[in-house]
Formats: structure tokens, sequence, C-alpha cells
């Protein structure tokens, strides 16, 4: 009877080469693989001659499935759980299950390997020492235009997952809303036949995808410069007064829309310097 445990099991998103031996190993020898869509990776296993029987984990049923697989581990079984592609639980169900599994009182054990955000920032080019990595963004355009004006002022790396769907969106609701000019690297098809790393300007970004509908399509890592941090001795006490005095009546961002078109100033300087004083 193998050891009860949980692995959280790294599999690969694109290159099945990158499927490390120990995954591999792990995958192999398992009484069962939980998997978000068994269909999918019923594919992978079937590649590497794996043939545990699977359990579907995903949104909809993870809280259910949960007590399943502390049942198959109270029964002195082993279980993998895989996403569809990277790491499981980034940007993936997962959590719930692993918490209730820790507090059953088994172990769960991490299989490390691909993660797509990862990869990207390791090829951008942009700072790695900090980065806050966002997700996907939400899908109707109000709600995300909500999170990315939170997110402006914020100073390290920024990393988002997004779809063929929504690419163009949203990259024309960053360039908007973070200034076309803020430096971005769009990653495309890591690992895979189409694999692309572009770099650019959102403005200079937004132009290119827009040009080129091939690129348009696939898996998607946006990763965006911070913002600058605010140097508040750069803006003069009459544009600070104007400023202030517009904040007072307007939101934010349309504050430091007008207060630029006063001050002769830049909007995201003002916004930037509005939000600091805020926190």
């Amino acid at each position: 009877m193998s050891e009860a445990v949980l692995y959280i099991v790294a599999t690969p998103i694109g290159n099945l080469g990158d499927l490390s031996p120990r995954a591999l190993e792990v995958l192999s020898r398992v009484d069962r693989v939980a998997a978000e869509d068994t269909r999918h990776s019923g594919r992978l296993l079937a590649h590497f001659n794996i043939k545990a029987p699977m359990i579907s984990v995903h949104d909809h049923n993870e809280r259910q499935r949960a007590d399943l697989i502390i049942e198959h581990l109270r029964n002195g079984e082993s279980v993998a759980l895989v996403s569809d592609a990277g790491t499981p639980l980034i940007s993936d169900p997962g959590f719930v299950l692993v918490r209730a599994v820790r507090e059953a009182g088994f172990r769960v054990s991490p299989v490390p390997g691909c993660c797509a955000f990862v990869a990207a920032l390791c090829v951008s080019g942009l700072p790695s020492d900090r980065f806050l990595f966002e997700g996907f963004l939400p899908a109707k355009s109000g709600a995300r235009r909500q999170r990315l004006e939170a997110l402006a002022s914020e100073t390290p790396t920024l990393i988002f997952y997004e779809s063929t769907h929504r690419i163009v969106a949203s990259l024309g609701a960053m360039a908007e809303l973070f200034g076309g000019d803020r430096y971005a690297v769009i990653a495309r098809e890591l690992t895979k036949t189409f694999e692309t790393v572009q770099g650019g300007t959102l403005a200079e970004l937004l132009v290119w995808i827009e040009q080129d509908p091939m690129q348009q399509k696939g898996e998607f890592v946006v990763l965006v410069q911070g913002a600058p941090a605010p140097v508040l001795d750069q803006i003069d006490a009459e544009a600070l007064r104007i400023l202030h005095l517009l904040a007072q009546e307007l939101p934010p961002k349309k504050a430091a829309g007008l207060a630029a078109s006063i001050t002769g100033l830049k909007k995201n300087q003002l916004y930037q310097a509005l939000i600091a004083k805020n926190d």
C-alpha cells in the first residue's frame, strides 16, 4: 500500500519535454490523478503511458471532490493533483482541496515545475526583484477598468494572464489607464511552436497586436513595468494645490486629468502623487 500523500504536480505548459523526471515518477506510481479537465490531462498521461484512474476537480465541484479525495487518502492511497498546464493552484482551483487535506491530517507535497508567469518573467527583461501577479483580469470591461485603475500606481512589475478573446481590449485599457508610454512585454504561447516574446510601450504593443491577427491567438502573459515611485518635489506647490482642490470634488483619475490640462504636467504623475497622499 502506498503512502497516503496528496502531491501537487506541475506539468508542461506546452513542450512535453518539460515534464520533470520526478513528476513522471510520481504520476506513474500514485493511485489516482485529480485533474481540472480529465480529457485534457488524460492525453498527457496517455502520452507517457500512465494508466492511473482520474478524478475531475474543478471550480464547481472542488468542495465535494475534497471529501472523496480525503476518503481515498484514508484508505492509504496516494493522489496527484494536476492542472490543465503548469503549476496547480496558479489561477486554477485547488486551494480548497489542499486546505481540506491538510486539516484532515494528511501530507501535501509539491512536485515543482513549469509556471507560465515565472517563465515569462525570466525572459521579459523587466525587474524581477518585486512583482505583483494578478492572474486574469475581470471579463467585463467596467470591472476590468476598475481593477487596472487600482493598479496604476503600483511600483512592482505587474503580471497578468489573458485570453485570445480579450487580449486586445485588455491592452487598450492598460494603455489608457497606465499610460501608453509604459513599457510592457507580451509573452505568447511559451514553449510552444509559435512562442513569441515582444516588448515595447503599451501603445506600441497595442498597434503591433492589432495589425497582426495571428498574434492575437493563443495563451498570453502580459508583463507591465511598475509605475515610477512618485516624486512629490517634482510637482510645484501650486500644481499640488490645484490637484487637491479638484480631488475634493472629483474621482482621482478625473482630478488628475483635469489638473494635467491646467498645469501641463503628466496625468499619471499627478495621479500617482494623489494616490501616494491618500496612502
